[in-house]
């Protein structure tokens, strides 16, 4: 890792910097999944698996976090592992950001903070799990990701599954289009419900390969409008979802629970995914890194793509 100087942000790795520099495709990785979504030690091994599936498609990874109050775009193992090991590792969201690096902390980047970092750091294409999005019950609580608002304002291609299946998918959908986020359905109309290749919802267009992505980047740019994301919507192979019954079945004892108990605010994500992992001997996790691999995947040649057209 290079000396970096304080007024970088957020700092890139020496790779990450040459790539750029060279025209390069590069993906921005969060590292959230690896310091909060996955048991240890399987989130270390995930993290350095998913950066390989990004090499092997010919691009660079780019896993964002912070650490001792530096924001990096690109870790070395050892930041990497510092990550991993949980001790003392913040969740971050794109408003801990400053906080964080004021502090000296160190945080895992949640998808907010990793489209803002990965942005600044001028990368274009972030792959991912399943986004936040509006929660059930929204009308009683007011709750909604930071995500949403976030990548209404951030150009940035991210790849996901959808959005957790444990949000009120619909309203997350309407949200979307009210915030001016563009979703492109790859290769299905209906939008991918996580652990689910689909939500039971629609999507208004589909794309079949990265060119075409790549083409409504462009797109985007030379219209010139407000700086939002655009979201590809990937979902899961039929063979590696979660069990569609299993899943309606183990939500409806997860949300039930969630009410008896009084759970609410932020503690209630935490909850269910953990409910839907221990309820499903582990399925659910196995689905989740099915998606992440998927999109790791995409990423790269979505990357790939944007890269060739420069």
């Amino acid at each position: 890792m290079s000396q970096h100087r304080a007024s970088e942000i957020p700092v890139l790795s020496d790779e990450v910097r040459e790539a750029l520099a060279r025209g390069k495709p590069v993906v921005a990785l969060e590292s959230t999944i690896i310091a909060h979504g996955l048991p240890r030690p399987r989130n270390l091994a995930v993290g350095l698996e998913l950066e390989g599936l990004v090499r092997a498609e010919g691009a660079i990874p780019a896993t964002i976090a912070v650490v001792d109050g530096v924001a990096y775009a690109g870790l070395d193992k050892a930041q990497l592992e510092r990550i991993a090991g949980g001790e003392g590792v913040r969740k971050l969201g794109h408003r801990d950001l400053a906080p964080a690096l004021a502090t000296g902390a160190t945080g895992a980047t949640t998808v907010s903070a990793t489209a803002f970092l990965a942005a600044r750091a001028g990368l274009r294409v972030f792959a991912t799990g399943g986004l936040g999005g509006v929660h059930r019950e929204w009308a009683r609580t007011q709750d909604e990701s930071a995500d949403l608002s976030l990548l209404a304002r951030t150009r940035i291609t991210v790849v996901c599954a959808g959005v957790k299946s444990i949000l009120d998918v619909p309203g997350t959908l309407q949200r979307l289009e009210t915030l001016g986020v563009g979703v492109l359905g790859y290769g299905t109309d209906r939008f991918p419900g996580f652990y689910l290749a689909d939500s039971g919802e629609p999507v208004d267009w589909t794309v079949h390969g990265p060119e075409e992505v790549a083409a409504v980047m462009a797109a985007q740019d030379a219209l010139g409008g407000a700086d939002s994301a655009l979201l590809v919507a990937n979902p899961v192979a039929r063979d590696e979802q979660l069990d569609p019954e299993l899943h309606d079945r183990v939500l409806a004892q997860a949300l039930a629970e969630c009410r008896e108990r009084g759970i609410t605010g932020q503690a209630v994500t935490p909850f269910l995914l953990g409910f839907l992992v221990r309820e499903t001997d582990g399925a659910s996790l196995e689905a989740n890194l099915a998606a992440v691999r998927g999109n790791v995947r995409l990423g790269a040649r979505i990357a790939g793509a944007w890269a060739a057209r420069a």
